[in-house]
């Protein structure tokens, strides 16, 4: 079974690299933005933030750690919270674009997906009637013929540099088959207990977003890692809130975000991520379960602690 948890993790996904700018105007883009933003999530309770980059000038996903170190310093010297940067980075990026950031600023905490496969987020462009950039229509309407591309081979690469140095991983899995391929990892010595197991619901291409997939995807870590792990449930789109209020209920952790959905209920768009972490966080006390800390996730987590970063050491400005 999963650890038990006297307390459950927010974590907040700020801006991601999947939603467009044309989907919402409260999309945090610029560096001031994100950094506000994610300084917002966790004033409101978000004890994780989970963060990407966008070019400040048209919105898309760039993996450049210049632009990280436009918002990271800001929001270390802002917030306790653990900051967490994305190796899954954007459509198209390399391996080499997707690590520079995590290599540069030395974190805490990084996510790693476990494993490659389609990754369709078409479907979005047909709601667009007026596209604000012209980059957006084709990044959108592309992934009909995409993979994102974790190999083992690239898997093992992030573990064992980024592993090295103290980090820890967000280990996301989109469907049963990644569960497996973190299996395999641990069986061989690569990784360490606590994992900490974001199961993703709801891309096309990966799990579908049932409750029954989350018994299910909850079921097989159980027996592939017992009590070595900590569950967090992601849950894309119109099925956030559902989906990541059973996983709290299961004994899980939970992230929302406006890289996750850009929606606070139906009809109505989050005009922040506070106030998707503001939604959660009172659904978790309404159901008797107390939030987590920073320093709690960094206690449950195992994590190296904020000192122990680039940042921390102040050793992360941009080259």
């Amino acid at each position: 079974m999963a650890r038990k948890q006297k307390k459950a993790i927010i974590s907040c996904a700020v801006t991601g690299a999947i939603h467009v700018p044309s989907l919402s105007p409260h999309l945090p883009i610029t560096p001031e933005e994100i950094a506000d933003q994610a300084v917002g999530a966790a004033e409101a309770g978000a004890a994780i933030l989970h963060l990407h980059a966008r070019d400040p000038a048209t919105g898309r996903p760039t993996p450049d750690p210049d632009v990280f170190g436009q918002f990271l310093p800001d929001i270390f010297d802002r917030t306790d919270a653990v900051i967490n940067i994305t190796t899954g980075g954007g459509l198209g990026m390399s391996l080499e674009e997707r690590l520079a950031a995590v290599r540069r600023f030395d974190p805490e905490l990084c996510s790693l997906n476990m494993g490659s496969f389609n990754f369709g987020i078409f479907p979005m462009a047909a709601g667009i009637s007026e596209f604000k950039f012209d980059w957006e229509k084709p990044y959108l309407e592309g992934t009909t013929d995409f993979i994102f591309k974790n190999t083992f081979a690239d898997i093992e690469t992030i573990v064992g540099e980024i592993g090295a140095r103290g980090t820890r991983f967000e280990f996301e899995c989109y469907d049963a088959g990644h569960l497996y391929n973190l299996a395999h990892f641990m069986d061989r010595g690569l990784l360490e207990p606590p994992l900490f197991v974001q199961a993703i619901f709801g891309i096309l291409g990966g799990i579908g977003p049932d409750v029954e997939n989350l018994v299910h995807m909850k079921g097989i870590a159980d027996r592939l890692f017992g009590d070595d792990y900590n569950l967090s449930v992601l849950g894309a789109g119109r099925h956030q809130t559902r989906l990541v209020t059973v996983g709290a209920i299961m004994g899980g952790n939970v992230r929302v975000g406006l890289e996750d959905s850009v929606y606070l209920e139906r009809g109505r768009l989050a005009e922040s991520n506070a106030q998707q972490v503001e939604k959660i966080a009172r659904i978790l006390r309404e159901l008797s379960l107390d939030i987590a800390t920073p320093a709690d996730a960094r206690e449950m987590l195992g994590l190296k602690g904020p000192e122990n970063t680039a940042l921390g050491r102040g050793e992360a400005a941009a080259a």
